[in-house]
């Protein structure tokens, strides 16, 4: 129950402000990169910069939604298991009720 604890008050906030903070660079490194285009003498070497910045960046951003994405389905299976437990145990104890009834019986 640590672990899901952990997953749900810090690892998936973390997760989802890092891909926050993420977006508000992307439109930091956009802005960047047209000004940088524009204002440059050598249209060519402003654009193998950009795309060296977009591949850097996209990189960046499937690193934190593969993370999140992670983390997610590691809460998702253990609030699973964690169902599917709750769910046995009742089934487990009436069964044991049962043999023990039949042999009473």
């Amino acid at each position: 129950m640590a672990e899901l604890q952990m997953l749900l008050e810090d690892e998936i906030p973390a997760g989802r402000r890092a891909l926050l903070d993420s977006y508000t660079n992307l439109e930091r490194v956009a802005e960047y990169c047209e000004s940088n285009y524009v204002q440059s003498s050598d249209k060519e070497q402003a654009l193998e910069e950009t795309k060296s910045y977009t591949t850097q960046s996209l990189a960046s951003v499937a690193y934190l939604i593969n993370t999140l994405a992670n983390n997610v389905l590691q809460m998702l299976d253990i609030q699973s298991h964690t169902a599917s437990y709750q769910t046995l145990m009742p089934n487990a104890k009436n069964t044991r009720e049962l043999q023990h009834c039949r042999k009473i019986q």
